[in-house]
């Protein structure tokens, strides 16, 4: 069985006990959140949402929250003397994913 869920604008595929990283949500670590149901399949049914399948249910665990490897943006023009260099990084939360009901 898998399922295919929606987070952060982002689309999942997920089965039980996949561990997956997704953009920052503001729920604590230990928490249990629901994701948006896309499409669910089990045993060669599938059925999918328009845009999310009503009664279907991904239940995940939030495991750990953190930031990724840091991307250093510079920004540079000839001739002009300006230069700009600026670091990002991405917070994500690692969620595990408990139980996919249909």
């Amino acid at each position: 069985m898998f399922a295919v869920v929606q987070t952060g604008g982002k689309q999942y595929n997920v089965t039980v006990g996949d561990t997956l990283k997704v953009e920052r949500l503001s729920s604590a670590v230990g928490d249990k959140v629901k994701l948006d149901v896309l499409l669910v399949s089990d045993n060669g049914k599938t059925v999918a949402g328009t845009p999310f399948v009503k009664g279907a249910e991904v239940q995940a665990e939030v495991v750990a929250h953190g930031k990724g490897d840091k991307v250093v943006v510079y920004k540079y023009k000839p001739k002009k003397n300006e230069r700009k260099k600026q670091g990002h990084r991405q917070p994500w939360t690692e969620l595990k994913i408990l139980s996919i009901k249909m």
